[in-house]
């Protein structure tokens, strides 16, 4: 019974132990790189394991670039993949960019990769250019009419400029604002709608594709709508404003003059106290001129003819509806 058991032990082990051997010593691996044309050591494929770096992906990539008739060692995939690269990815884009005759190196190709952008992608974009389309933008000619246009913006990847090169974003923020200088340069918004193409020979001579990693292609005009007249607005709101300023002088003058009229007022009543505060006085100069002599008794009712003959004489100068006022 001890010696099945043991037999059973020592099948198992060897089972396990050839397992690790051929995982370890990936021969299927180095056989197929060996009848595909690629020379590696089998050691290599050993401390491939060690590293951590799957061997298929290291085998299958040189496999793959070397019927394609690139030069790639498997040192220098091992790195990009310890890296953080996507090996697979790189091996593709080389091969399309050797096949379209688009300068592309290993080097610049893994450092394309690792700055995040899609290397792949941008061969083929090389290749077959994009069309990015524009936001309406939204220009004031120099008559005040507003013009919106709409722009389609062909581009390509500059390969050499997408590792640190500005994105589509940036493409089209510079088409965006070059519209917006031409139009708002053009004289009147007929000049623009006549030659749309201006905006597009005005717009590419710039340059805006510098420091990006993009080639402008063409810029063409794919349509161009009239707008609110922005002159006559602000004009309209000129004139509003003015009107408001000229209502508040107005009533800054209207409340001045109302000011003083009741001023004057005031100083009409101050003064009719004076005159009626002076004719109180006048009965006690009498009777203190009774009182000394100065005044007799015949001159007294003399005075008082004279003021009612005066009274007689001023209400008939008076005209008649004033004479039935005084009545009442």
């Amino acid at each position: 019974m001890e010696g099945s058991l043991n037999i059973v032990f020592i099948i198992v082990g060897s089972f396990i132990a050839l397992v690790l051997v051929l995982y370890f010593l990936p021969i299927n691996l180095w056989f197929t790189a060996q009848l595909s044309g690629v020379r590696i050591n089998l050691l290599n494929l050993v401390l491939m394991r060690l590293r951590r770096v799957p061997p298929s992906l290291v085998v299958n990539a040189m496999i793959t670039s070397t019927k394609a008739g690139l030069n790639i060692t498997s040192n220098e995939i091992e790195t990009h993949y310890l890296a953080g690269g996507h090996v697979n990815n790189v091996i593709k884009a080389l091969i399309s960019a050797d096949k379209a005759n688009i300068p592309l190196d290993f080097k610049l190709a893994t450092a394309i990769d690792l700055a995040g952008r899609d290397v792949f992608e941008a061969v083929q974009l090389s290749v077959n250019p994009r069309v990015i389309n524009t936001p309406p933008v939204a220009a004031v000619a120099k008559d005040g009419i507003q013009l919106i246009a709409k722009a389609r913006v062909t581009v390509r990847a500059n390969i050499n400029q997408l590792v640190g090169g500005a994105g589509e974003e940036t493409i089209l923020a510079r088409v965006g604002e070059g519209i917006v200088t031409t139009i708002g340069s053009a004289v009147s918004h007929k000049e623009v709608l006549e030659n749309p193409d201006k905006i597009s020979k005005v717009v590419l001579s710039k340059g805006l594709d510098s420091g990006t990693a993009f080639e402008i292609l063409s810029i063409d005009i794919a349509d161009i709508d009239i707008g609110d007249n922005i002159g006559a607005k602000l004009q309209t709101d000129q004139a509003e404003a003015d009107l408001k300023v000229a209502n508040a002088k107005a009533e800054e003058r209207r409340a001045i003059a109302v000011a003083f009229e009741q001023e004057m007022k005031a100083k009409a009543q101050d003064a009719r106290a004076k005159v009626i505060e002076a004719e109180a006085q006048v009965p006690l100069a009498m009777a203190e001129a009774f009182r000394s002599g100065n005044l007799g008794i015949m001159d007294y009712y003399k005075m008082q003819n004279i003021q009612a003959d005066t009274e007689m004489r001023e209400s008939i100068s008076r005209p008649s509806g004033d004479q039935k006022k005084d009545k009442k």
